[in-house]
């Protein structure tokens, strides 16, 4: 999700909100990994259950529609064309790092169930204890 998660983030996830509603596209969230249960992954929602997305290069398109990805900073174009129509249930994620992400184009469409929680907070570490040389005296 680099550039805008690294490695080592804390994070605040909300798991109670979808109890209540539906996840929407472009937020961050937490899932379960489809090939392995025991890891989980931060991805971001980009296609929403019963849609078309098409990939061409670095531009997505929603049911025709080109979509804006503001958060996405200028990223170099995809090699591969990719197509994927979602059931009534399935959701298609991709990470930030599109040139470097396991998602949805990996695996396919992700399934409601799946998903963990919505990313609320991050939080940096303030300080990384193993980057000193700490004796004890």
């Amino acid at each position: 999700m680099e550039p805008n998660f690294s490695s080592g983030d804390y994070l605040i996830v909300d798991e109670l909100s979808y109890q209540f509603r539906n996840p929407g596209r472009g937020e961050v969230i937490v899932l379960r990994n489809p090939t392995n249960d025991s890891e989980f992954f931060i991805k971001r929602i980009v296609g929403l259950p019963g849609e078309e997305v098409v990939i061409r290069g670095k531009q997505i398109f929603i049911n025709d529609e080109l979509i804006e990805e503001d958060y996405l900073p200028e990223s170099l174009s995809l090699k591969e064309d990719y197509i994927f129509s979602l059931d009534s249930d399935q959701y298609f994620v991709m990470g930030d790092n599109r040139l470097q992400s396991y998602d949805s184009r990996s695996w396919g469409p992700l399934s409601r169930d799946g998903i963990v929680g919505v990313v609320r907070v991050r939080f940096w570490p303030v300080v990384e204890l193993e980057n000193y040389n700490l004796q004890a005296s």
